[in-house]
């Protein structure tokens, strides 16, 4: 496919820019106000800064370790290779079932030589359990344990929300309550569900871009999230807006609404990720156009079987290639990983904390378990997430906060921490990358990101 040829791009080239455009000093202010109150997060404001675009401030004085800030994520998505490991909710990504449940499955699909399993169902990439050095337990005993009847020592101790389907019937997104599966089909999954009840109008093109997404890559999934959430928030402002004015087909011109629907999205810093990804190692830089292009080649073609599953006219202009590479390119410059700990891993330490006595009669049954699991038993979920308030925080080699999950913090919430006390009025700052590196490779680490530290640290080792 050539991807210098996108019909939409040409159609609605002013439109496109105007979604693109940086959105106004008063609109940023007024936006995050909001959100800040909605997130209940009274010691923090965001400033536009003409330097940085924007930044977060503290209204109080924080000391070290504080929790500065718990940022619920505007899109994310669980890594397709992480899926046979941790079986999460699709919306908030606590882990669910049991902790039979969790060893059990990942135990049977590493015996089927799944490696990865997609949001499709399908797998991709094998791998042979008997080669992995693991000791393999009779299949009868890991379906006892994904079923319930088998229970292991002392795993009430572990709770896990029960596993709740998802609402359009499909078999890939499961949840932690109803309120999440709602949460998740209003806002995303009812036009990417694959099941019977999904909004999409062909689930079959939706099949092929997801395999497509997981042979290639996942990122491509959460650009569709956020087409996706786009499209449903543009529906529903239409809705609205036609029962405010008491008849169905609105007259309102449709692209204020679509606007409206895309502003949450307009509030992240974005540049087209063919020219924002960092080179990889092993491409020169004389093959860096090549590269490049085939980054936009591929975006291309991920995008049109998006565009063949979800199209809505009403909303055509988010099927643009500018606007797809945009998305993706937030996702790479503003993307904070989406860790939550494995209560698998929790489960083993506390088995082998317990008082001799008790630890070896629970080891007779725990360990066989343990023992196939290997050394992937403690794996937790990961991810990769769009944070509003977090992606707002500036860099510093020398921050002053730092993203840290605290025991309790057991869901997918992006958590800010204080490395140091703060005060009032101070900037809030994390380091975007290994700040332990020497000065040289951090400025090269950084100008991925595209711009060159100037922070009190690089100020003086750069002198």
């Amino acid at each position: 496919m050539d991807a210098s040829i996108c019909p939409i791009d040409a159609q609605f080239s002013g439109q496109i820019s105007t979604l693109l455009g940086p959105p106004s000093l008063p609109q940023v202010q007024e936006y995050f106000e909001a959100l800040v109150a909605e997130r209940q997060c009274p010691g923090l404001r965001v400033k536009p800064d003409s330097e940085h675009g924007k930044g977060v401030y503290s209204d109080v004085d924080f000391q070290e370790g504080d929790l500065v800030l718990k940022d619920q994520m505007l899109a994310g998505a669980q890594h397709s290779s992480n899926k046979i490991d941790c079986l999460v909710c699709s919306f908030c990504f606590r882990f669910i079932g049991s902790i039979e449940l969790q060893i059990g499955r990942k135990l049977y699909l590493e015996e089927l030589g799944v490696s990865a399993v997609d949001e499709c169902g399908s797998s991709n990439e094998m791998r042979c359990s008997s080669s992995s050095g693991k000791t393999r337990l009779p299949q009868d005993t890991i379906q006892s344990l994904m079923n319930g009847c088998l229970r292991l020592p002392c795993s009430e101790n572990f709770p896990l929300p029960s596993v709740v389907p998802c609402v359009g019937g499909c078999e890939e997104a499961y949840y932690c309550s109803k309120t999440c599966a709602e949460a998740d089909w209003d806002s995303f999954h009812s036009l990417l569900c694959t099941g019977h009840g999904s909004l999409s109008p062909n689930t079959e093109e939706l099949l092929k871009f997801m395999k497509h997404a997981n042979e290639t890559n996942d990122i491509f999934i959460l650009a569709a999230k956020v087409i996706s959430f786009t499209i449903l928030r543009y529906r529903k402002l239409k809705a609205a807006n036609a029962v405010q004015q008491g008849k169905r087909d609105t007259s309102n011109p449709i692209f204020p609404l679509l606007l409206e629907a895309w502003k949450p999205v307009s509030m992240g810093f974005k540049r087209r990720w063919w020219d924002c990804i960092a080179l990889p190692e092993d491409v020169d830089s004389c093959d860096e156009a090549e590269f490049r292009m085939q980054i936009k080649d591929l975006a291309f073609e991920s995008l049109q079987l998006l565009k063949e599953a979800i199209y809505d006219e009403e909303c055509a202009q988010l099927f643009s290639l500018d606007i797809y590479g945009h998305i993706i390119g937030m996702f790479e410059l503003n993307n904070l990983d989406l860790v939550v700990a494995s209560p698998v891993e929790d489960y083993f330490l506390y088995i082998d904390d317990l008082p001799p006595s008790q630890k070896k009669e629970a080891e007779k049954i725990t360990k066989p378990f343990l023992d196939a699991l290997g050394e992937d038993y403690s794996i937790s979920c990961q991810g990769t997430a769009f944070f509003p308030l977090q992606s707002c925080m500036n860099h510093s080699c020398i921050p002053n906060a730092k993203a840290f999950k605290r025991e309790e913090d057991r869901d997918g919430q992006a958590t800010i921490v204080a490395l140091r006390p703060i005060l009032k009025d101070e900037e809030i700052t994390i380091s975007y990358i290994d700040e332990d590196l020497p000065y040289e490779e951090r400025q090269e680490l950084l100008a991925d990101y595209g711009f060159r530290c100037k922070c009190p640290r690089c100020t003086e080792e750069g002198s």
